[in-house]
């Protein structure tokens, strides 16, 4: 014993093997986790974009207000001697008072005009209160409401006082005389800027904002009080809008060195590169750079605005230097005021930085309201020293030998340090400093392929650095540079474009009226450009064209059309996907589009689309499509026909396997439905009509009388689990009434729209139900009428049936939605309810005069089907339910489904009459569906919001938006997977690791030998009859199916886990079940016996289980039909499977085999076909007749050898090689059983035998390439159920005598097993399901006592 525990755990066994194992979990596909099985199709939140300026400004007038008087001081100043002299550059003792103070008004007004050349510049020298008062009133006049700057220089009068007020001169010059601040804010207005360049400026911020509060007081007062005097008065404007910058705070003096400027604050503001390096020099560290003097500062060659001289490149530098300290200083949205919004404000708040740095060196304080954070100190001052620095060094060698001038490295330097950022960031961080400084490098040619690339680089990182770069002002840039015609900026730009327009999609309108547009036209039409541009090309173009007519005007004009459709077929995938949609949004809406479309053949060439690998590309045809047809224009006779030729290629989809596809299609088809309104309320009210006179037996309600199952005693009432595809469904099966109608669309998917011929549509498509709750009125037509008529083909002749001409597209289409309107994916049957019940109910309210009914049918209506006893049940109170007049529809009122609390009855059992029962879909409504009494008639005519409009022109499915979100989300970052740090990728290994230690650990104990198989390890009742049980591979849970609904089990610890209702309609019942990726994030698919298959997630955990998809396998299930074998055993097999389940009526229902290695699903049951799905294409791949007339019972696939075993119903096994022909791929028929076959089994080795089994108990081994069997054994009689262990060769019979036998490969029985441990040996039930788990040696037993138990091999081996 201590040595087999030693074997189990030493990491000997086996290891080479293990290493392999997990090498192969790594490359084994993944089915079902695309992004559109993981996400919400829908598009991401849009970011409220502040970065566009709501009001630009400009600053259009300037009063320059010089108060020098020069040559006298005025009385309040005490000057040093030496004394900082300077006026704008200007000794003001150098010439002769009068004319000093005129240069240096000239002067002030240059460097002026250096920043905003084209403003009206006013110069007041000396001015009298009189004289103020004129200038700033008619530069308001004059500005209306632009910005008007004024500039005071008070250095030849007084300070200003603490009453607020500034001194000016009387006109003789013999007295100072104060101007009130309350006085210059009611003449300058609002929007200004004002500048005080005097000692003690702080006094005037003050006072201004006291003003400004005084005149907001008095202006409440007056709005109060209409005596006031105010009140009459015109509204003095707001003071909110004023900008203020002076030169040092209330309590200090303007600095007296004689080496500086005495307007040093005006030199700042107005003369920054002169100012910045004369203060340089004056520092101690200028002493490193020799040679370098006062003088010679003065001789830099070059131009200001020439960014290829010295003088140039070091102011280019300071700009970039300011711009990015405040940028990283400021809150946002004090910097797009200050820095953004008005070009003169943004160069004076720029070079208020400087002013800031240099006079705090002086003991000086300069004042800005707003006010800004300090920022004297920021690190990147000390990248202007240095660029100041490398540019003065080089100076003496200039002037004096003429060596040509190196460029600085700061650009280069400032990108290395964006590129370490990009590189080397984590996910959440500061955004980078040098954000600005790219934007700057933008400008200059030899950086900007390098700033390009970085910058998409930057805003790839997602929608908040796209929202970032926008308000450090990119866009201008970028818009510009789409006029160049440098062929390596294209990738770039276009990159840059997709993430710009993925984020704020309202840049479409400067696209168009800058002719950017025209740019992305020519990288699309340019065949040398890679794929992905031109997907990023199309992308951007198909944003320009979205609801946009001027944008699809200019695109139209531009060629779009034909080059798109050049494009369809191009291989690379998102490609023909955004293509597809540029097409759908070009034309929507817009009929001069369509036309050019037309004259293209665009819908037909646009038809291949619709069977393209990629769900995605498929899902944008359809779109396409479904807005060529959804053009409001008048029609001709042309448009008609080819709306409808466009119509039957859509209905082909109907069967398409991925639910975002027949979305679309509904929402397609709306279109269509809307533009031919009245013809399709023709054909509503027909089948309408013909469904009231016509009464379909259901499936189900044809069994014999005992079949309904015992009511259940109350501690076995499940807990249903609520589940989230089911939140958001209509009314429970009220879901069930609309439905006479897909009876005759004949969905051959292969046939053209020549296919569609009456007679054979899917019989019973599924039908999607909720979890229960009363009937919702507010659907005329419920799912059962749904139901009903899609139905009722099975049972009639249909050409008698309804009078509708059958070649009618409108009827096609008709049933087409009927279809959808049962389709199993929840979203997809709600659009199309939606659509159907907007169609009905236009209908009906058109007809309603002629169809008052007498109201003795207003209290009971005549029973719409018997139901499986005959009981009506009747409403309580004998009066119908009423319709709701709230407007609310479907989609604000939705009931919910149960929580996990509430216990919850399910079908079929009977509730008790005089009330509504928990689930309406427990039996058939027996209210029909329009009667309604002439009360309501008369209600509904005075109420028309009584009914809301389902479908509006608008019905959309978000797939655009959700495709857009690729653009928007990193594109260049590793994915999640694929990084080996990742939790993702941690949890993915250590799943593959577990299955690792599972397959060795199993194979130890297989390998040695199982001599019993009967130590009860596990048993509980489940909630339902099992009728098909699935052991995980890897992990201790087991699912157990019943009719409608799965329980899920933890065999080890015995507990439940979960249970939730699967979604099928009443009629039909789980078949059979698979685990999809169970080497890894393990789904649950189900099938169901209409044809249905569902795929769940989020099972057997905490979350609540979800839906990922779900679409139709087979179309056409015959329920009813099965084989007939020649031999007395067929009675047999028929009582066996009906003492299964009776409604079963011996139909296989569906039967599935998973191939995991390629993703292919094999499926079949009541069907004359095998068809094979491609779950990663999500589409049909094959259909492979089997040749027979009876069911197939049992599928076993080889991916290896390409091999598919059938058993049917008629005792044949069928051998299927899929490389092969529809009409020579049976390659072997074994016709020894001679009843139905219970299990086929292909054991997965080169050279694996089949293993069949009838319900005669003869199990048959054959070899493939033989045609006879190699061994017979014989077991037990009545077989129900039988299981084969692949890796153990044991094979485990149940019994409808209730037993169950376990037989070696020999044919030798180990354990025979007929009573439950620890039930006082109660025996146990006869047997549903059986199955071995595909490792350990446990096999699982479902019985019709509701039972569930797992049987394993002894302890000892364990």
């Amino acid at each position: 014993m201590k040595m087999d525990s030693d074997l189990l755990h030493s990491p000997a066994v086996g290891l080479a093997e293990e290493e392999e194992a997990d090498m192969n979990d790594w490359k084994l596909p993944l089915a079902f986790m695309k992004k559109r099985h993981s996400e919400k199709i829908e598009g991401c939140k849009a970011l409220a974009q502040s970065w566009r300026m709501k009001d630009r400004m400009k600053t259009v007038s300037v009063a320059l207000v010089l108060c020098l008087n020069v040559g006298v001081d005025p009385p309040d100043v005490v000057k040093t001697s030496p004394c900082a002299r300077l006026e704008c550059w200007i000794d003001p003792l150098s010439m002769s008072p009068q004319k000093a103070l005129e240069t240096i008004g000239a002067n002030l007004q240059k460097q002026y005009e250096n920043w905003q050349p084209r403003a009206r510049y006013k110069q007041s020298l000396d001015p009298t209160v009189d004289e103020v008062k004129k200038l700033c009133t008619s530069l308001r006049r004059n500005a209306k409401e632009e910005r008007v700057l004024f500039h005071y220089n008070g250095h030849g009068v007084p300070r200003p006082t603490v009453n607020g007020e500034i001194w000016v001169f009387n006109k003789n010059y013999t007295q100072y005389i104060p101007l009130s601040i309350y006085d210059l804010q009611t003449w300058m207005g609002s929007p200004s800027i004002f500048v005080y360049d005097c000692s003690n400026a702080g006094i005037i911020v003050k006072s201004f904002k006291q003003f400004a509060l005084q005149r907001e007081q008095e202006l409440e007062v007056a709005a109060i009080n209409p005596s006031h005097p105010l009140a009459q008065m015109p509204l003095p404007p707001s003071m909110k809008n004023c900008i203020q910058l002076a030169a040092c705070e209330a309590s200090e003096l303007l600095p007296m060195n004689p080496d500086l400027p005495a307007d040093l604050f005006t030199s700042c503001l107005t003369t920054p590169i002169k100012i910045a390096l004369r203060w340089f020099c004056m520092q101690k560290s200028a002493k490193l750079v020799p040679g370098v003097t006062l003088d010679l500062i003065e001789k830099i060659p070059g131009r200001l605005n020439d960014r290829r001289t010295p003088l140039g490149e070091l102011n280019w530098i300071f700009t970039a230097i300011t711009d990015t300290i405040a940028w990283n200083v400021l809150p946002r949205d004090l910097f797009q005021k200050l820095f953004r919004q008005d070009l003169l404000v943004a160069s004076l708040f720029r070079n208020f930085l400087l002013a800031e740095r240099i006079m705090r060196s002086y003991n000086c304080t300069p004042v800005s309201s707003p006010r800004l954070p300090p920022t004297y100190m920021h690190a990147m001052w000390q990248a202007w020293d240095l660029a100041v620095d490398i540019c003065l060094s080089q100076l003496p060698t200039i002037i004096e030998e003429g060596t040509a001038f190196r460029h600085s490295p700061f650009f280069a330097e400032q990108l290395t340090a964006f590129q370490v950022w990009l590189t080397m960031g984590v996910e959440n961080r500061n955004p980078p400093e040098q954000l600005p400084i790219v934007l700057q490098v933008l400008l200059s040619q030899v950086h900007r392929l390098r700033a390009l690339d970085l910058l998409g680089r930057f805003l790839d990182l997602g929608p908040w650095a796209v929202s970032l770069a926008l308000s450090v002002g990119i866009f201008p840039y970028v818009l510009k540079l789409l006029q160049s015609s440098a062929r390596e900026l294209r990738p770039l730009l276009v990159f840059i474009w997709a993430k710009i327009l993925a984020v704020d999609s309202s840049c479409q309108a400067d696209l168009v009226k800058d002719n950017g547009h025209k740019y992305f036209l020519s990288v699309l039409a340019d065949s040398y450009m890679p794929a992905e541009h031109r997907t990023m090309a199309v992308f951007i173009l198909a944003v320009i064209v979205n609801s946009y007519n001027t944008g699809q005007e200019a695109c139209l004009q531009g060629n779009l059309i034909a080059n798109c459709l050049e494009q369809l077929s191009d291989p690379h995938p998102l490609l023909r996907q955004w293509v597809a949609i540029c097409l759908g949004r070009i034309w929507q809406n817009f009929d001069p589009a369509r036309w050019c479309g037309v004259r293209d053949s665009a819908h037909e060439k646009l038809y291949t689309l619709l069977s393209d690998p990629i769900p995605e590309v498929r899902c944008a045809a359809v779109f396409a499509l479904g807005t060529f047809v959804g053009n409001s224009a008048e029609r001709t006779d042309h448009s008609t026909t080819i709306d409808h030729n466009v119509a039957m290629m859509l209905a082909q989809l109907i069967n398409d396997g991925s639910p975002v596809v027949r979305k679309e299609l509904v929402v397609a088809l709306s279109h269509l439905v809307v533009q031919y309104e009245s013809n399709f309320c023709t054909v509503a009210l027909q089948f309408i009509e013909e469904e009231k006179n016509y009464t379909v037996p259901s499936p189900a309600n044809t069994a014999e009388p005992g079949n309904l199952t015992p009511v259940r005693d109350s501690p076995a009432i499940p807990r249903l689990r609520s589940v989230n595809s089911y939140t958001n469904i209509r009314a429970a099966t009220t879901a069930r009434n609309l439905n006479k109608s897909l009876q005759n669309l004949n969905l051959n998917e292969e046939g053209g729209p020549a296919a569609f011929s009456p007679g054979n549509l899917s019989t019973s498509s599924s039908a999607s139900s909720t979890l229960g709750s009363p009937d919702n009125d507010e659907y005329i037509l419920s799912f059962e009428t749904i139901d009903k008529m899609r139905r009722v083909s099975s049972y009639s002749s249909l050409n008698s049936l309804i009078g509708v001409s059958f070649n009618s597209v409108y009827t096609q289409i008709w049933r087409v939605l009927l279809h959808l309107a049962a389709d199993p994916f929840p979203e997809v049957s709600d659009l199309a309810m939606k659509v159907l019940n907007s169609i009905a109910y236009k209908a009906t309210m058109n007809a309603r005069p002629q169809r008052i009914l007498d109201s003795g049918s207003l209290t009971q209506s005549a029973p719409a089907s018997p139901t499986s006893k005959g009981t009506h049940i009747h409403q309580a109170g004998g009066s119908p339910p009423m319709p709701s007049t709230s407007s609310s529809s479907l989609t604000n009122e939705v009931p919910k489904p149960p929580t996990r609390e509430q216990p919850v009855t399910r079908p079929p059992y009977t509730p008790t009459l005089g009330g509504q029962a928990p689930h309406s879909h427990q039996f058939p409504r027996t209210r029909k569906m329009f009667d309604k009494g002439p009360e309501q008639a008369a209600e509904d005519g005075d109420e028309p919001g009584g009914h809301r409009n389902y479908i509006s022109p608008a019905l959309q499915t978000g797939l655009c938006d959700w495709s857009a979100k690729y653009f928007a989300q990193p594109v260049m970052k590793i994915p999640e997977e694929h990084d080996l740090e990742s939790q993702v990728r941690m949890e993915r290994q250590w799943r593959f690791l577990r299955n690792t230690r599972v397959r060795r650990q199993s194979r130890c104990i297989t390998q040695r030998g199982v001599s019993r198989l009967d130590d009860q390890i596990f048993i509980n009742r489940n909630p339902g009859v099992p009728s098909v049980v699935k052991f995980h591979p890897f992990n201790t849970c087991i699912a157990v199916a019943d009719k409608d609904s799965i329980c899920f089990w933890d065999w080890e610890k015995g507990e439940r886990l979960d249970y939730f209702y699967n979604g099928n309609p009443r009629y039909t019942r789980i078949t059979s079940m698979e685990y999809l990726n169970g080497h890894d994030c393990s789904l649950l698919l189900t099938a169901t016996d209409d044809g249905a298959l569902r795929i769940w997630k989020n099972f057997a955990d905490q979350k609540n289980p979800e839906m990922v998809t779900a679409w139709q396998g087979l179309s056409d299930m015959l329920p009813t039909t099965r084989g007939q074998p020649t031999t007395s055993a067929h009675s047999l097999a028929r009582r066996v499977s009906i003492y299964l389940d009776r409604s079963k009526q011996g139909g296989a229902g569906m039967v599935v085999d998973w191939e995991q290695e390629t993703g292919l699903l094999m499926t079949s049951g009541d069907v004359r076909v095998i068809r094979i799905w491609d779950t990663d294409r999500e589409m049909k791949v094959q259909d492979i007749p089997t040749g027979a007339d009876s069911c197939v019972t049992s599928l076993s696939c080889d991916s290896q050898r390409s091999l598919i075993v059938a058993g049917l119903g008629d005792g044949s096994v069928r051998v299927f090689d899929r490389r092969m022909g529809p009409n020579e791929c049976r390659v072997m028929t074994y016709r020894e059983h001679g009843a139905w076959v219970v299990k086929a089994h292909l054991q997965k080795e080169t050279d694996g035998h089949i293993i069949s089994v009838s319900v005669n108990g003869d199990v048959r081994f054959f070899e493939p390439r033989t045609p006879d069997s190699i061994n017979v054994l014989q077991t037990v009689k009545g077989l129900t159920a039988l299981d084969i262990h692949p890796q153990a060769n044991l094979f485990a019979c149940g019994s409808m005598n209730q037993f169950i036998a376990v037989y070696n490969a020999n044919g030798d029985v180990i354990s025979n097993i007929k009573y439950y441990d620890g039930f006082m040996g109660q025996r146990i039930g006869a047997i549903s399901c059986l199955t071995f788990h595909p490792y350990w040696p446990h096999l699982a037993v479902g019985s019709n006592d509701y039972y569930m138990s797992i049987y394993s091999a002894e302890k000892r081996l364990r």
